[in-house]
């Protein structure tokens, strides 16, 4: 919902301006950081968008499809956690990682630390992330990513989560003009981020990263986004509270 809400404030702000923002970020990155909000200058409009957003915790995983780190990270917490709080947070995937971009004049052209495998893997669930409703998306990238092959499992993670979606569309995205800028989005975002990331699994929190907001998620994210939450807490954050707090063993 809070997706489908920034794409309308989106929208509306450029027929606003006439198309004229001097600004080198896509859209969907405006309104996050204060700097990039300034420099294309929507830092009124951004803030406007910000207090008036849904109070959802909000999580983006930058990662790497082949790290091990981020594998593990994304089907052991952040996954689940998605599971149980989905209601009360928002997950953003980012797969780039620390990748390099290079511009030919014509296209983009990317190298991997984990290779050309994690390039195309990458690219992948970039596709899949613009081509389907965000759930569905998260669901797919949680099959592959907890597959033993990450790549080769995408068609059948695919055909598993979303019967409807068409594999060819996706590796028509992935060899095309369309995958390519959109991967160089993933660019422009990661190299956005401050602090600059060090390392992935590299995690925002409210578009906020700290070394300890970074080990809570990395601990234990369902206890970080049920503590940050600033409504009234769901059930399995009341329950996991009174778990946590006494010794017994419940019928």
């Amino acid at each position: 919902m809070k997706g489908a809400t920034l794409l309308l404030f989106v929208a509306c702000f450029v027929l606003a301006t006439s198309f004229t923002l001097p600004c080198r970020y896509p859209p969907s990155a405006w309104c996050s950081s204060l700097e990039i909000a300034s420099e294309c200058g929507v830092l009124k409009q951004c803030v406007e968008y910000n207090n008036t957003s849904s109070d959802k915790v909000a999580i983006a995983l930058y990662y790497e499809s082949l790290c091990p780190g981020c594998r593990q990270f994304l089907t052991t917490q952040l996954h689940p956690t998605w599971v149980m709080l989905r209601d009360i947070m928002d997950v953003q995937l980012v797969p780039f990682g620390n990748a390099v971009e290079s511009f030919d004049g014509k296209k983009y052209h990317f190298t991997c630390q984990h290779g050309e495998e994690e390039c195309l893997g990458n690219m992948i669930e970039t596709c899949v992330l613009n081509s389907v409703d965000p759930a569905t998306a998260f669901m797919v990238i949680y099959c592959m990513e907890g597959s033993a092959d990450v790549v080769k499992s995408g068609q059948t993670c695919l055909e598993l989560v979303s019967p409807s979606s068409k594999w060819d569309s996706i590796m028509t995205c992935v060899k095309g003009d369309q995958g390519n800028k959109l991967m160089h989005d993933n660019a422009v975002k990661t190299n956005a981020l401050k602090p600059p990331h060090e390392y992935v699994p590299w995690v925002t929190v409210n578009g906020e990263h700290t070394d300890d907001l970074q080990d809570k998620a990395m601990n234990s994210l369902f206890n970080l986004v049920c503590s940050l939450y600033k409504g009234e807490k769901p059930p399995a954050c009341t329950l996991a509270a009174k778990i946590k707090s006494r010794s017994y063993c419940f019928n």
